[in-house]
């Protein structure tokens, strides 16, 4: 064993058994390779990143590779899930460096943490123009022990190149009309008409620009947004990316027709999209998108949730192929004959039709990752739902793919706000009671005295590192989100604590956000990133949770942190609104209001509940909902809200203005309508 001992990362301790001497990210690491007079290799990955189990094999398993890194370098291994600021900063000099980067990533540093050479996954042989990784280090050393002078150059260039690329904080004016509607322009340019999403292969799931897309529909009334949105949304839940049997959605694609993915299973992708996919059926009533929001829920509660109520991180790309051999993709796709041994001739047939199963196979050695035809043709449902279940059973006797245990708060807070929607929208208390155990899991263990998070834990032990802001922001949107649907002011309080903390150690200059505290461990770089990646920018995350926060209390400092941090969305979203999807999104609450929307009257009052439901249904861009007893003090926009002629009412207000109360579900629904 090597100092991975007893670590709570997953990555972390798969390499505790190599014979590389690996150190955890630490000043202690730093030292040694100080003392020592020796580069220090940084290498970056995360549990579920197929390309990373394969440089570990073969490389870091390897003896002889271990011996000389021993011998020559100081070896740390960091997990970018754990440490997401370490990962940006080294990210963006391997990006500005060589044009691309990913995982993993493998950078050398001198003793003072300065990187001076790159790369990602180094084969152990020449390959494909990459040199071999012993390649890598003996030129490295070389340079390290003969050209000392260069290599110092080298690092103090890219360290002052770093510190120069500082984002000038773009602009002071709040985006309008204008800067959304070049955004939106700008999507329809990079949207691809024929298979839906943007860009080319690999093609990621776009959550975020969903979302923005669906806002901008219900405030604008813009058929194309909502035509975008619902053609992605359903390309995307017919191929491939989509897990057909078990519900929730893999990585990526790896083509431009979303058939073949790269098959981990990350929790945030899921909770984003499950999201996205009630919100789609919110605004259009697609039972494809209610099937694919529910399915996708009890995914995360089936196969994710740990035993103390929280959300593991991912599921591997990889697993056992029945013999023996780590595969990726083993645990989902499906041959012919596979079908016929399961179902039998017949079955196998409409099987092999139904989900595109075919001779030569649509991934690789004639297997196929299931999908939907492209079309709904007139089938047997029944036949179909026990062919369905019987392959699921019988998937479940392959061998599983490794779960990453680990409970990162922020993709925890994307899980409680989408289960909490889900389980209000579909009548399934369940979901919702599943939610505020995570919410529950993240105040015990995550949330210490003064607000402040740890970043993540595992089998109920809280790990060491500091939340960064997108774990402050996502926690507290999930909690804003219980509140409005539970009514239970205390979720509100804890949302405010998070956020208070956010305005006291993340808030630059002009309102610019940064991802780490001001008092975070000093890197060679402090990391700020308003655009988003495969989750939401922690910048425009905060400014939307800010955002609903003063919607919901009336408090004017989080309101105007919210309009300056959203000065970024205003110099971007028409440059790269595929990048800022998220700011984009909350620019458009920002444009609605967004809407206020009291509920009171008695509990166990019907028409309080159809009101309640019907504001939570709300297509309002962001709009916030507070429920519970006439003139409560549970949340703030109860306050002098009485019942109206001894009925249920709802209040709704926006840009300080409010209008008459109502206490019927359709002049509420009037008046949460279009502009």
């Amino acid at each position: 064993m090597n100092r991975l001992a007893g670590v709570t990362s997953p990555y972390l301790l798969q390499h505790a058994d190599n014979p590389v001497d690996w150190w955890p990210w630490s000043p202690e690491a730093f030292e040694e390779a100080r003392r020592r007079d020796v580069p220090v290799l940084l290498s970056v990955g995360y549990s579920a990143c197929h390309w990373c189990h394969v440089m570990a094999h073969e490389s870091f398993e390897d003896e002889a590779t271990a011996a000389y890194l021993n011998e020559h370098f100081v070896s740390v291994k960091v997990d970018r899930e754990e440490r997401p600021d370490v990962d940006a900063v080294y990210m963006e000099a391997v990006q500005a460096a060589t044009g691309q980067g990913g995982w993993p990533m493998t950078v050398f540093l001198t003793p003072d943490a300065e990187p001076f050479y790159f790369g990602t996954y180094f084969p152990p042989e020449p390959r494909h123009g990459m040199p071999a990784f012993r390649q890598v280090l003996q030129g490295v050393h070389e340079a390290w022990t003969g050209r000392r002078d260069e290599v110092a150059e080298v690092a103090g260039k890219i360290v002052h190149d770093l510190a120069g690329r500082e984002l000038p904080y773009g602009s002071t004016e709040l985006p309008g009309e204008e800067q959304l509607g070049q955004a939106l322009l700008g999507l329809t340019r990079e949207y691809d008409a024929t298979y839906g999403g943007f860009g080319g292969a690999p093609k990621f799931p776009a959550a975020m620009v969903v979302e923005f897309l669906l806002r901008h529909h219900a405030r604008t009334g813009s058929d194309g947004a909502l035509q975008m949105a619902a053609d992605t949304c359903e390309r995307m839940a017919r191929g491939g990316i989509y897990d057909q049997l078990g519900g929730g959605f893999a990585r990526y694609s790896v083509d431009r027709k979303w058939v073949v993915p790269h098959f981990e299973k990350m929790l945030y992708d899921n909770a984003l999209l499950c999201r996205a996919y009630a919100h789609l059926w919110r605004a259009t009533g697609s039972e494809l998108a209610k099937r694919v929001a529910l399915e996708t829920a009890d995914f995360m509660v089936r196969e994710l949730r740990t035993n103390e109520g929280g959300f593991a991180s991912a599921l591997d790309a990889d697993s056992d192929d029945g013999s023996g051999k780590h595969v990726e993709g083993a645990y989902y796709v499906w041959t012919p004959a596979q079908l016929r041994e399961v179902l039998g001739e017949a079955d196998a047939e409409l099987a092999a039709a139904h989900y595109d199963v075919t001779a030569e196979g649509t991934f690789e050695e004639g297997a196929s990752v299931l999908q939907l035809p492209q079309g709904d043709a007139l089938v047997d449902s029944e036949r179909l739902a026990s062919i369905r279940a019987r392959l699921l059973a019988a998937r479940e006797e392959r061998p599983r793919p490794g779960r990453d245990d680990k409970v990162v708060a922020a993709w925890n807070g994307l899980t409680i706000a989408a289960l909490a929607e889900v389980g209000a929208y579909f009548d399934r208390p369940d979901l919702v009671d599943t939610a505020l155990c995570a919410a529950d899991l993240l105040v015990r263990l995550h949330m210490g005295p003064d607000a402040r998070l740890v970043r993540t834990s595992m089998d109920g032990r809280a790990g060491t590192h500091d939340g960064v802001l997108e774990d402050y922001a996502d926690v507290a949107e999930g909690f804003l989100t219980l509140a409005s649907v539970t009514g239970e002011g205390v979720w509100l309080e804890f949302a405010g604590f998070l956020l208070d903390h956010v305005l006291a150690s993340f808030v630059g200059e002009n309102g610019a956000l940064y991802d780490t505290a001001h008092d975070a461990e000093t890197l060679i770089r402090r990391p700020q990133d308003p655009t988003d990646n495969a989750t939401p920018s922690g910048w425009t995350a905060a400014a939307g949770a800010l955002l609903s926060y003063a919607a919901q209390t009336g408090s004017e400092p989080h309101r105007t942190a919210a309009e300056r941090a959203l000065g970024v969305v205003t110099a971007l979203g028409p440059r790269a609104p595929r990048f800022i999807g998220n700011g984009l999104a909350v620019a458009e609450a920002l444009l609605d209001g967004p809407r206020e929307v009291a509920v009171v009257g008695p509990p166990a009052d019907p028409a309080r509940r159809a009101l309640h439901r019907a504001a939570l249904l709300s297509t309002a861009p962001g709009a916030v909902v507070a429920a519970g007893e006439p003139d409560s003090s549970e949340l703030p926009l109860l306050a002098d809200r009485p019942l109206v002629r001894e009925q249920s009412a709802a209040y709704v207000c926006r840009n300080f203005t409010c209008d008459a109360p109502v206490t019927e579900v359709e002049a509420l629904r009037a008046r949460l309508g279009p502009s």
